[in-house]
């Protein structure tokens, strides 16, 4: 068992930061619309399911629903998909947005799934297991549900080599140190250590890339996005210094441009 943080708290994840959609959307319409990729992200993750036409498929922290909505027409008519949350609000947001058929939703918990073995031909975890305490537990979980030659696809994040946002943020704020819990948000499962984790459990594991960058041409949806995240959120006072400096890097390059590195592995 792992030492709970913000990022795995279970009662500031329900009650605060995935109480209801607005901080989730926040977030997506920030990357839907200063990301470099015209791919996009959620059609890039459809297209790398492999999946048969007849596939029962969970969605584990499917939050509100979006990889559905966004490549909906590409649903096979034989898949039963399960829309899955720890949170409330986050199903309630799906089934508002998707509607019934074919899906279903279940409030979960990842560490202690209420399927049986064997259920689905493939589980999507995007952007998740980092939140997840256990995640060794979680993990033996979603071998569990998964037939013999099911998948899992689990995406997150990974370091790159020059400052990202949330680095580039804290030095433009003004605001030092790093966060007291002794570990980064990068530590728990990132696109580094993922592999090794998924291995302790799985037959084998790949990674796909996802290659991307932002370009921020505007200063308000970089404030709305920091302002939804546990570990970026500034004090009001500090909102002045990013405001300068992101003006400044706008005015002088056109935008603020960041790296990004993104991806998705795939676990059998």
């Amino acid at each position: 068992m792992e030492v709970t943080s913000g990022m795995t708290n279970r009662e500031y994840l329900v009650e605060h930061q995935y109480r209801d959609a607005g901080n989730l959307e926040a977030r997506i319409r920030f990357y839907e619309r200063f990301s470099v990729n015209t791919r996009g992200w959620l059609p890039w993750v459809f297209d790398r399911l492999r999946l048969p036409t007849d596939a029962r498929v969970l969605d584990l922290g499917c939050g509100t629903g979006v990889l559905w909505s966004e490549n909906r027409a590409r649903v096979p008519p034989g898949w039963d998909v399960v829309l899955g949350d720890l949170s409330p609000g986050m199903i309630d947001a799906a089934r508002r947005s998707l509607g019934e058929e074919p899906f279903l939703y279940r409030v979960v918990d990842a560490q202690e799934l209420p399927f049986e073995d064997d259920r689905f031909d493939g589980v999507i975890a995007n952007h998740m297991l980092f939140h997840v305490p256990d995640r060794a537990r979680a993990l033996r979980e979603l071998r569990r549900v998964l037939t013999p030659g099911g998948r899992l696809y689990a995406s997150t994040n990974g370091r790159t080599s020059r400052p990202g946002l949330a680095a580039w943020v804290r030095k433009a704020a003004n605001r030092e140190g790093t966060p007291p819990t002794g570990h980064t948000d990068l530590d728990l499962f990132s696109l580094e250590t993922g592999e090794t984790q998924l291995r302790r459990v799985f037959a084998g594991a790949v990674m796909h890339r996802y290659d991307d960058a932002l370009e921020i041409t505007a200063i308000e949806p970089l404030i709305d996005y920091v302002q939804s995240t546990s570990a970026m959120a500034l004090d009001p006072e500090r909102l002045p210094a990013l405001r300068r400096a992101v003006t400044a890097e706008i005015e002088r390059y056109g935008c603020l441009r960041l790296p990004k590195n993104t991806g998705m592995f795939e676990a059998w």
